[in-house]
């Protein structure tokens, strides 16, 4: 069971490309919180498998692709990532950009979901790659469902989908990254002033 005093605990999560990570990292710097990424634990666990994830758009590679089949098989992977991520909860003042905190987490913390179209996605993975939108947007869609499959098998809940979790749901589609940044840290002030009260 998560303690109550462990202190601020945030959620970041949202598809790929949604800028959940950039956010988190501005985020974590500006309340002074440790920053932990789901996905940053999984690229150190196939380092260890002796892939070579390098790149932001790793994950949309054949290798990253291969990794995802192989985390499909083994779910051993997710759950040490997860189990280190609810370990991070536990001591509390952090920042956790993850795609299943959310749902696993319990106790009070704040849950913010980005939500971004598939074509906002592929557009920016197609600039930051070089590639055509088409090409990019089956490799988003293939990705995601085997992500989701992960998910659904290991913890039953519907990634991406189901966004009952979430205390705030913002669409990146619509607001730049400065201004998604203004809006989330308005909500922090004002959780943390909710919770200070509760105390």
């Amino acid at each position: 069971m998560i303690k109550k005093e462990r202190g601020l605990v945030i959620c970041i999560s949202g598809m790929a490309g949604s800028g959940k990570s950039t956010l988190a990292k501005r985020i974590a710097e500006r309340y002074g919180l440790s920053y932990f990424s789901g996905g940053d634990a999984l690229k150190q666990l196939a380092v260890e498998k002796g892939y070579k994830p390098k790149g932001d758009g790793w994950w949309e590679s054949e290798e990253g692709l291969r990794f995802l089949k192989e985390r499909k098989k083994d779910e051993r992977f997710d759950k040490r990532v997860d189990d280190k991520l609810l370990e991070m909860a536990d001591r509390g003042n952090v920042v956790l950009d993850s795609w299943t905190m959310p749902w696993l987490l319990k106790g009070e913390a704040l849950k913010i979901w980005l939500k971004v179209s598939l074509e906002k996605r592929a557009e920016r993975a197609a600039k930051r790659d070089r590639i055509e939108i088409q090409s990019i947007m089956g490799i988003i869609q293939e990705k995601d469902e085997m992500t989701r499959s992960i998910y659904k098998s290991l913890y039953g809940f519907d990634f991406g989908r189901d966004l009952s979790p979430f205390d705030l749901i913002l669409n990146t589609d619509r607001f730049g990254p400065d201004e998604v940044y203004d809006v989330v840290s308005k909500v922090i002030d004002l959780y943390i002033k909710k919770l200070h009260k509760a105390g």
